[in-house]
């Protein structure tokens, strides 16, 4: 990468993910502060690969069964096996829109995405969910006449209770048809201890985002309205391991819900 912007100069939350999955899209701060996440919790890059692996598998299950749009919401930087690689060995046809609030993140994944009509690159944010879905590229790209896959895989714990996270999925979900799903994956500090947890959140505090863990039943909140796939919310290493690499260190819980 090149020398960094003034925007790049603080950690930012993306290019730290960059960073545990092992790519190269990220800075010195970025990486100095995942650094400090790696001696709180050394086996964070494993659950980073553990997450996307997740996402993999949940986005290739929605594909084969017919859903043909979708619309991943915090993606992040651009990563191996990105989502439109993956839905399009089973549905060459797909649409995937991906959507980030941080201006770095879309500058990079405009410049290293493919630029056709199926894949769409869009700057929206998940706490403005009416704005989000207004914005003239999704509604170009998405058909919400038609069943779509919402993807919000490790990015609501960085969205505060104050800014009301469970507001925002229900106006999503109340904007898709029966029959679309909902892929999520959620931080947890389910049985961390207490000192490490306070640890991990100080080190976000002075990034981009914070970092806001939620529990089981807190987490489930967010699929109100769907019924769950098997096998629910669990574990992401442990939802519907399939043959892929199967880190069993998952720091968040996985599920896929199906509209209602």
């Amino acid at each position: 990468m090149t020398a960094p912007t003034d925007a790049e100069h603080a950690p930012n939350v993306a290019r730290m993910y960059d960073y545990f999955l092992g790519g190269c899209h990220n800075f010195a701060a970025d990486r100095a502060a995942a650094e400090k996440i790696l001696e709180i919790f050394p086996d964070t890059g494993i659950a980073a690969q553990a997450n996307r692996h997740f996402l993999r598998r949940a986005v290739r299950h929605a594909a084969e069964q017919g859903i043909r749009q979708f619309l991943d919401i915090g993606a992040g930087l651009p990563t191996q096996g990105n989502v439109h690689e993956i839905v399009r060995q089973v549905a060459p046809d797909s649409r995937v829109v991906y959507v980030d609030h941080d201006p770095v993140a879309v500058a990079y994944a405009k410049r290293l995405l493919p630029t056709d009509d199926r894949t769409v690159v869009v700057r929206a944010d998940l706490r403005r969910p009416d704005e989000l879905l207004a914005h003239p590229d999704v509604r170009a790209a998405v058909d919400l006449g038609r069943p779509v896959a919402v993807l919000l895989v490790a990015v609501l714990h960085f969205v505060t209770d104050a800014e009301d996270p469970y507001a925002a999925v229900a106006r999503l979900r109340d904007a898709t048809v029966p029959g679309s799903q909902l892929v999520l994956s959620h931080l947890t500090m389910d049985g961390a201890p207490p000192l490490p947890a306070q640890q991990g959140q100080a080190v976000y505090r002075r990034s981009s985002a914070p970092l806001v863990p939620r529990t089981h039943a807190d987490v489930l909140r967010f699929l109100d309205g769907y019924d769950l796939v098997e096998p629910g919310l669990v574990p992401v290493a442990e939802w519907r391991p399939d043959g892929e690499p199967q880190e069993r260190i998952s720091h968040g819980y996985g599920g896929v819900g199906v509209r209602r």
